[in-house]
């Protein structure tokens, strides 16, 4: 298919903004039309848009609360995840990572859901219009679940692998029963019954060390690429580095956050922090650590809007130059997940783009969206000629 993006302002590589047309065929980017001699099947007026590389968004949980609109209420996984998909493609997420978390806790974190979730992603592949990946959030605790994951790695149904460890801060919770209540909830058990499922898997914590060196050892050879999820300390953070853990998802301490630099490790952080002004629970605060240099990733977290936004505040705030704000949800994530392909605008790229109307620069919105030089979504304007 040959389409062209028509007099939008276009954001290139160097961090020049340019009026100008892209010409798109076979799903890539051809160059500006006035280079190619393109003609154009169909045609995307960008008329006074913006026209940015896609988003890429490497951590996205917000699926959960349409499967689970309430707690204990569930809906079918395809009626969710397509819903999911609105939301992503409506707010300019071109690729996708579903954060998928695989717990020992059963319910909407446990085997089941994973692998339930992992069916329907690849039954639903070419319906989604985003380009969607499963980051496996692999609770390190879950010794039971190693097998499986490492036929999921060989088999290349993960694109990114995280180490998380929520264990010992639910251990510290033991005789609480009200502090444990919403995750007996969320694991669909009495409190009593979940106490002692923690108990059980508390006692195994010796194993875990070398179960994370095992599966670190197989993303690296499957060249899927890993993190740490909640660094708290430098030490922490180097001793991932060194089993080829390369990102820091999400650091608690400035040391951590620090270490990661030091080392040149992406560092992801929440756009969610960055849109609101800070961490909703505590943590350290985005904005300051991206002036810092100690975030070259934001990820949506837990909304999906807060991508769009997070840049545009950083630019409007003078943080950072709106350039190397965007690049922050497009090039940067692209690059730490190994995707060659995609994040700026270039000859031979994926024509992932959304166009952004920035009349009002406090609140900017997705006109459109283009997934692979096919248009799957606009707003109130009619943009798209030739169908």
């Amino acid at each position: 298919m040959r389409v062209e993006i028509r007099g939008g302002r276009i954001l290139w590589p160097d961090g020049t903004i340019e009026e100008g047309s892209l010409a798109i065929e076979g799903g890539r980017i051809a160059g500006p039309t006035r280079a190619t001699g393109f003609s154009a099947f169909r045609v995307i007026d960008a008329s006074g848009l913006l026209v940015l590389p896609g988003i890429v968004d490497l951590h996205g949980d917000a699926f959960e609360r349409q499967i689970m609109p309430r707690p204990g209420v569930e809906v079918s996984l395809g009626v969710a995840l397509q819903e999911t998909d609105l939301q992503i493609v409506g707010n300019g997420i071109t690729t996708a990572f579903h954060a998928v978390t695989w717990s020992w806790e059963p319910g909407l974190r446990g085997r089941d859901m994973a692998h339930r979730l992992k069916e329907t992603l690849t039954d639903m592949r070419g319906r989604l219009s985003a380009d969607t990946h499963i980051h496996l959030r692999h609770e390190t605790f879950n010794l039971d679940a190693e097998t499986e994951i490492l036929q999921w790695l060989r088999e290349g149904s993960v694109r990114l692998l995280a180490f998380n460890d929520h264990t010992p801060s639910l251990h510290k919770l033991l005789g609480q029963p009200a502090k444990l209540h919403k995750y007996a909830e969320r694991a669909k058990m009495p409190v009593d019954d979940f106490e002692d499922l923690l108990a059980r898997v508390w006692a195994r914590r010796s194993e875990v060390p070398a179960s994370i060196r095992r599966l670190a050892r197989a993303a690296a050879e499957a060249r899927v690429a890993a993190a740490s999820h909640d660094d708290m300390n430098g030490a922490q953070r180097l001793s991932f580095h060194q089993m080829g853990c390369a990102i820091s998802e999400f650091p608690m301490t400035e040391d951590a956050a620090e270490q990661a630099r030091d080392l040149g490790d992406p560092i992801v952080l929440g756009a969610p922090n960055v849109m609101r002004g800070g961490s909703h629970n505590g943590a350290i605060a985005a904005a300051p650590m991206v002036a810092r240099g100690m975030c070259q990733v934001l990820a949506s977290d837990y909304y999906y809007p807060s991508l769009l936004h997070a840049a545009f505040r950083l630019a409007r705030d003078g943080v950072l130059p709106f350039a190397e704000a965007w690049a922050l949800i497009s090039a940067n994530p692209a690059q730490a997940a190994g995707m060659t392909d995609r994040g700026a605008i270039r000859p031979g790229a994926r024509a992932d783009f959304v166009l952004v109307d920035d009349e009002h620069p406090a609140l900017p919105r997705v006109a459109a969206t283009v997934v692979a030089g096919r248009p799957v979504f606009q707003a109130n304007r009619h943009l798209v000629s030739g169908f």
